[in-house]
C-alpha cells in the first residue's frame, strides 16, 4: 500500500549563493535519489573559515526541538507492578564469567533493576523537561511492561497507567511525544518461545503489541517509532552476541533478524496507516543509526568502500523502506546466499513505509558497535552534517527527524560536563549548515538523553545525560548539567542568532595608531655589497664556481655605509609593501655580548643592529626593539651567563643591566619604543628565574627612566605572553576559578608585580601555600619599589584561547599543578598545528587587564598562526588577521581601551616558517593573500563603513638628526661641498677679472 504522508512542513529558504560556494565549491544541491556518493566529492575541499566556524543563524520555525529516553536505561522497577521480564533483564542477570581460580571473585554485572527509578518519578522527569523548554520528548514503551508475557493475555493495567500518566503530564507541558514501540527490550517469553526476532512470526507479535499501543495512546502520540536501530538489534542480540539477548549465531542469523525487523516494521506502519492514521493524524517511522565514514583518500575506489559502508550499516535497513523494498546492490553483490531475499509482494509491501526518516547518530553506534569489517578499510569521523546530506541525496530528500544524537563524558562526571557540553554544540552547529547551507530538509533533533541512566553494555562507566543522577541516592534527585542550561538557552534562542557582540563592527582607530609586523628571529647579515671589495673577479667560462678572482689586479673603494649591507634593503623593501608604521624585532644578547657583562661588545653586530634601526626610520617605519627574548640555544643568553645559572642567577640581572645600558647608549637615538624583557615563557619558567627576570626588566626601566628618557624620549616595558583562559562550563563557578587562577599564573605572575601591587598576585600564593609548596620568593621592600611602575606602556602577545574545566575528564590534559581540565570547543577552527582561532579572546583578555591594572596604553604586540604551508591561499591566516583585529576594534571603542598598536605575527616565513605573512623560497619573499588583506586594513586605518569618507590621518615622517639622509653618506656630502666651492670660487674668479678687465679697458 502506498504510504500517505501528512502534509510537508515549508521548505527553509534556500541559503546564499556566495557561501554555498564557498562551502560545496558551487556544486549543484539537488540530486536523484541514490546520489549519496556525491557527498564526498562535496566535501572534499575544505570551506573557507568564514563558513567553517559558528553559522550566527537560527533554526526555521516550527523546529522541533526534543530530548530522548529509553524505558530499559532509566525506569528501573523490573519486576514491579507486574511487569515481565525483557532480554536486558535477563541478559544483565547472567552470572559473570568466571575468573582465574586463584584471582578476585568478578563484580556482578551492571544492571538496570533500578536504574534512574523513572517509573517513581514521572513528575521529576517532566520537570526536567520543563526547565529544558522542549518541544518534544522521546521515551519508549517497554513491551514487557504492558504486555507480560509478550503476547498473550490482557495488558498489564499498571503497565498502562504508567504511560498514561506520563502522556497527561507532558500534555499539560505542552511537550509533544515521540512514542518508541521497541528500544532493544524484547519480552523474555518471545526470545524463549519463538527465538525472538530470527523468527517470522514475531512481525505479527509486535503488530498487536503495537495496535494495542494505537488504541491507548494514539490520541495524543503523533510521532511513532517501530524499532530503535535495528542494525544493533540483529547484528549484536543475533550475530555477535554482544548485546541481548547474546545469541551468538553469526552473521546468517543476524542478516535473518535484520530481515523480519524491517518485515515487522512494515506491518506496524501498515497497521497505523490503515486503521489509526484516518482519525489520528501521526506520523510512522524506524529508527535508523549510522556512523560517518571518510575515505582514506579521495580515489574512486576509496569512495566506492565508503559508499558500501554506509550500505552495510544504514542503507540495509534505510533502502528497502526508502526506495524500492530491497538491499543495496552491494550487499546483495558481496554476501550471496548470507542475505535473505524479498518476494516481489514483500518489497512492495515494505517500499514506502515511513513517513520521515529517523536518524540516529552518536557513539554508541558511530564508534563502539559498528564492526570493522563494515568499515573496508576507510576513516571514521563524527560529522554529523555530512551524514545528513548523505541521506539527503541518497534517499530522495526526505524529511529527517534526528531522534537520537550526542556524546557521553566519564561515569565520574558530576554537573560540569563540557566535553559533552561541546559535543552537542558542533552537532547542533552542523545540523544548522545542513539546513541553511546545504538545503536538507531537518525537521528536528533529539538531544540524548535526557538524565544519566544504564548505558547498555557500557553499564554506569559512562554519562549521556543532560541531568545527574546520583544512583546511590535514594530519591535519585535531578541535578542540571552544564550540558542542560547550554540546551535550554539553544532552544530559547532557537539556534546560534546573530547578536551584536558576535557581529564585525564598523570603525576605525585613532590616526596614530601603530600597525606593525614581528620578526622575532631576524638574521644578522653583516655582509657588505661589492662596491666595498677592492678585488676584481672575472666569470669563471668553465663554470665551475660564479667568479674567480684576478691575482695583483685591485679597484678603487669607497668607505662602506648602511646602504652596503646586503640584508637590510629586502627586509626594508618587504615592510614599506606592507606599509605598517612599526616593526618589532629582538637583539640577540649573545651575538652583541658573546662572553656577557666581561667582555667587549661585537661592533661589527652592533653597527648592523644601527643601521637597521637607521634604515627602518628613514622608512619611516618606527623600530620596537626588544633586549632579550627566550630562545635557543642557552635560552638566548651569552654562554658565560648560561653557564651559571642563567636567569637562576640573581647577578644575571645585573648584567642584563649593563647590556641594556650598552643598547640604550649605541641604539638610543633611534628607538623609540624599547621592550626589555619579551614574552617570558610562564609555563617553564622557575620561581626563582621568574624573580630575577622581572628584577632585570625593572633594573633596565630605571636606567633608561634617570639616564637615557629626558635625551631620547623613548618608552619601556616588557612584553608578556596573554592567552585568554575561558571557564569551559561558562555558568559553572568551579570552572570560573580555574580560569582565574591559570590567568593568575599565565599573566598575574609577572604582571601584578609591575602593573600592580609590586608583589606576586594574592591568589596565585594562597593556592601554593594550599598545597605546602613555599617556593614562591617574596620581594623585599627595596624590591617592590624597584619593581613597582617601571613600565610606559603594557605589551601583550595574544594568539589564542584556552578552556578549562575543573572535572577531570582526561588525565592527558589535567594539569595537576593547577588542577585543572585544559580542553577546546571543538567547534572553533584551528590551525594545522592545532592552535584555536577565538577572536573574541583578545577582546576579553584586554579586558581582563584593565580590570586589574587600570586604562594603561596597550599594544598587541604579536598576534599571529600557522597555516597549511602548501597551502596557495593562506586564507585561514587572512581571516585571523580579519577577526582578532576587528576584536580589537571593539576594544577599543566600545571598551573604552587605551589600545595603541597591532602587530601581526611574523614578517616571512624565513625565519618563521608556516607563520609568515612573507613566504621564502630560492632567496625570494613572495607575498600571500593575507598581506593583501592586512595592507587593506592598514590603509582604511580599521574598517570603515561603505561609502564613509574615512578619516584623514596626515603622514608623519620621523625626524632624526642621526639618520638624515646625509648621515651615513658623509664622503657624498663632502664632494657635493667642494663642487659647491669651486663653483663659488669659479664664480668669484670669473666676476674679479671680469671687473678688471672693463677698468682696464676704461
Amino acid at each position: 500500500m502506498p504510504a500517505r504522508a501528512p502534509p510537508r512542513p515549508p521548505r527553509p529558504p534556500p541559503p546564499p549563493p556566495l557561501l554555498l560556494l564557498l562551502v560545496l565549491g558551487g556544486r549543484l544541491l539537488r540530486a536523484d535519489p541514490g546520489d549519496g556518493a556525491q557527498t564526498w566529492a562535496r566535501f572534499a575541499r575544505p570551506p573557507a573559515p568564514e563558513a567553517a566556524g559558528l553559522l550566527h543563524d537560527t533554526f526555521p520555525d516550527g523546529f522541533h526541538w526534543a530530548v530522548g529516553s529509553a524505558a530499559y536505561q532509566i525506569e528501573g522497577a523490573w519486576r514491579q507492578h507486574g511487569k515481565g521480564a525483557s532480554i536486558w533483564d535477563t541478559f544483565t542477570h547472567r552470572p559473570p564469567a568466571a575468573g582465574p581460580p586463584s584471582g578476585p571473585t568478578p563484580p556482578p554485572p551492571a544492571t538496570g533493576d533500578v536504574a534512574s527509578d523513572s517509573y517513581h518519578n514521572v513528575f521529576r522527569d517532566t520537570e526536567g523537561l520543563r526547565e529544558l523548554g522542549v518541544t518534544h520528548y522521546r521515551f519508549s514503551i517497554a513491551w514487557a511492561r504492558v504486555l507480560p508475557n509478550g503476547s498473550a493475555g490482557a495488558p498489564n493495567r499498571e503497565g498502562l497507567r504508567y504511560y498514561r500518566r506520563l502522556l497527561e503530564r507532558l500534555r499539560e507541558l505542552g511537550v509533544r511525544p515521540v512514542a518508541t514501540l521497541n528500544h532493544w527490550d524484547l519480552p523474555q517469553r518471545l526470545q524463549d518461545a519463538y527465538g525472538g526476532w530470527a523468527n517470522r512470526a514475531l512481525a505479527d507479535l509486535f503488530a498487536d503489541f503495537a495496535e494495542l499501543c494505537f488504541r491507548h495512546f494514539g490520541a495524543q502520540v503523533k510521532h511513532w517509532i517501530t524499532i530503535d536501530n535495528p542494525y544493533v538489534v540483529a547484528w549484536h542480540g543475533y550475530a555477535t552476541g554482544r548485546l541481548a539477548p547474546g545469541v551468538r549465531g553469526g552473521p546468517r542469523l543476524g542478516y535473518l533478524a535484520a530481515h523480519n525487523l524491517l518485515l515487522a516494521h512494515a506491518k506496524v506502519w501498515h497497521v497505523y496507516n490503515t486503521s489509526f492514521r484516518p482519525t489520528q493524524g501521526g506520523w510512522v517511522s524506524i529508527a535508523l543509526g549510522s556512523h560517518w565514514i571518510s575515505p582514506r583518500r579521495m580515489t574512486d575506489l576509496d569512495i566506492r568502500e565508503c559508499q558500501k559502508s554506509l550500505d552495510f550499516v544504514l542503507g540495509w535497513f534505510a533502502k528497502p523502506i526508502f526506495i524500492d523494498g530491497d538491499y543495496p546492490d552491494s550487499m546483495k553483490d558481496n554476501l550471496s546466499s548470507l542475505l535473505p531475499g524479498f518476494t516481489e509482494a514483500e518489497k512492495k509491501f515494505i517500499r514506502g513505509t515511513a513517513d520521515f526518516f529517523a536518524l540516529s547518530f552518536g557513539p554508541t553506534l558511530s564508534f563502539q558497535l559498528v564492526e570493522p569489517h563494515m568499515k573496508f578499510r576507510q576513516v571514521e569521523s563524527p560529522s554529523l552534517r555530512q551524514l545528513l546530506s548523505w541521506v539527503d541525496l541518497e534517499y530522495n530528500h526526505p524529511r529527517i527527524f534526528i531522534v537520537e544524537n550526542g556524546w557521553f563524558v566519564s561515569g565520574t562526571t558530576k554537573r560540569d560536563d563540557a566535553k559533552y557540553m561541546y559535543y552537542l554544540k558542533k552537532f547542533v552547529l552542523e545540523t544548522l549548515k545542513a539546513i541553511r547551507l546545504d538545503g536538507v530538509r531537518v525537521i528536528g533533533y533529539t538531544a540524548w538523553s535526557l538524565l544519566d541512566g544504564f548505558e547498555w553494555h557500557r553499564g554506569y562507566s559512562i554519562r549521556r545525560g543532560l541531568f545527574y543522577v546520583d544512583f546511590l541516592s535514594p530519591d535519585k534527585k535531578l541535578l542540571p548539567k552544564s550540558s542542560a542550561l547550554f540546551y535550554q538557552q539553544l532552544i530559547e534562542k532557537n539556534g546560534f542568532p546573530p547578536l551584536p557582540e558576535n557581529q564585525p563592527l564598523q570603525g576605525t582607530f585613532p590616526c596614530d595608531f601603530a600597525w606593525g609586523v614581528v620578526d622575532n628571529n631576524i638574521q644578522v647579515d653583516t655582509t657588505l655589497s661589492q662596491f666595498t671589495d677592492p678585488n676584481v673577479y672575472l666569470w669563471d667560462a668553465r663554470r665551475s664556481q660564479p667568479l674567480v678572482r684576478v691575482a695583483g689586479a685591485v679597484a678603487p673603494t669607497r668607505p662602506a655605509s648602511c646602504a652596503d649591507l646586503a640584508a637590510l634593503r629586502p627586509q626594508v623593501a618587504l615592510l614599506r609593501d606592507l606599509r605598517v608604521s612599526h616593526f618589532h624585532f629582538a637583539l640577540d644578547w649573545a651575538l652583541l655580548l658573546p662572553l656577557g657583562d666581561r667582555g667587549p661588545a661585537n661592533r661589527t653586530v652592533l653597527r648592523f643592529y644601527r643601521c637597521l634601526a637607521g634604515e627602518l626610520v628613514r622608512a619611516n617605519v618606527t623600530p620596537v626593539v626588544a633586549l632579550w627574548q627566550p630562545g635557543a640555544p642557552r635560552q638566548g643568553l651569552p654562554r658565560a651567563l648560561a653557564a651559571q645559572g642563567a636567569w637562576e642567577n640573581p647577578r644575571t640581572a645585573l648584567a642584563f643591566a649593563d647590556y641594556a645600558r650598552l643598547c640604550f647608549h649605541e641604539l638610543g637615538p633611534l628607538v623609540r619604543l624599547w621592550i626589555t624583557v619579551s614574552r617570558p615563557p610562564t609555563r617553564a619558567l622557575s620561581f626563582g628565574a621568574a624573580h630575577t627576570l622581572l628584577r632585570a626588566h625593572a633594573l633596565a626601566w630605571r636606567l633608561y627612566d634617570r639616564h637615557f628618557r629626558r635625551a631620547q624620549g623613548g618608552r619601556v616595558s616588557l612584553a608578556l605572553h596573554a592567552d585568554w583562559v575561558e571557564p569551559a562550563c561558562p555558568l559553572s563557578a568551579r570552572d570560573a576559578e580555574g580560569a582565574e587562577r591559570v590567568l593568575q599564573f599565565d599573566v598575574g605572575w609577572l604582571a601584578e608585580p609591575v602593573f600592580g601591587s609590586g608583589d606576586y598576585p594574592r591568589a596565585m600564593r594562597d593556592w601554593l601555600s594550599q598545597r605546602n609548596n613555599f617556593l614562591l620568593p617574596y620581594f623585599t621592600d627595596d624590591e617592590k619599589r624597584l619593581v613597582r611602575g617601571a613600565f610606559d606602556f603594557l605589551a601583550v602577545a595574544h594568539d589564542t584561547t584556552i578552556l578549562v574545566a575543573w572535572e577531570k575528564e582526561d588525565p592527558a590534559k589535567y594539569n595537576d599543578y593547577l588542577e585543572v581540565q585544559e580542553m577546546t570547543d571543538i567547534t572553533w577552527l584551528s590551525s594545522p598545528g592545532q592552535v584555536a582561532v577565538v577572536p573574541w579572546g583578545l577582546r576579553k583578555v584586554l579586558g581582563w587587564l584593565k580590570a586589574r591594572y587600570g586604562d594603561l596604553p596597550v599594544y598587541v604586540l604579536s598576534s599571529g598562526i600557522d597555516d597549511d604551508p602548501l597551502a596557495t591561499q593562506d586564507e585561514l591566516r587572512g581571516y585571523y588577521i580579519q577577526s582578532y583585529v576587528n576584536e580589537a576594534l571593539k576594544a577599543y571603542l566600545l571598551d573604552g581601551i587605551n589600545l595603541r598598536g597591532y602587530f601581526v605575527y611574523s614578517l616571512s616565513d624565513r625565519t618563521a616558517p608556516k607563520f609568515g605573512l612573507y613566504g621564502y623560497a630560492a632567496n625570494q619573499f613572495v607575498p600571500k593573500p593575507s598581506v593583501t588583506r592586512y595592507r587593506e586594513i592598514i590603509d582604511n586605518n580599521g574598517f570603515p563603513a561603505p561609502g564613509s569618507p574615512g578619516r584623514f590621518c596626515p603622514q608623519e615622517v620621523g625626524a632624526c638628526t642621526k639618520c638624515s639622509f646625509f648621515h651615513n653618506r658623509k664622503s657624498l656630502l663632502v664632494f657635493i661641498a667642494f663642487l659647491l666651492l669651486a663653483f663659488v670660487i669659479s664664480l668669484s674668479l670669473i666676476f674679479y677679472y671680469s671687473k678688471k678687465g672693463r677698468s682696464s679697458y676704461r
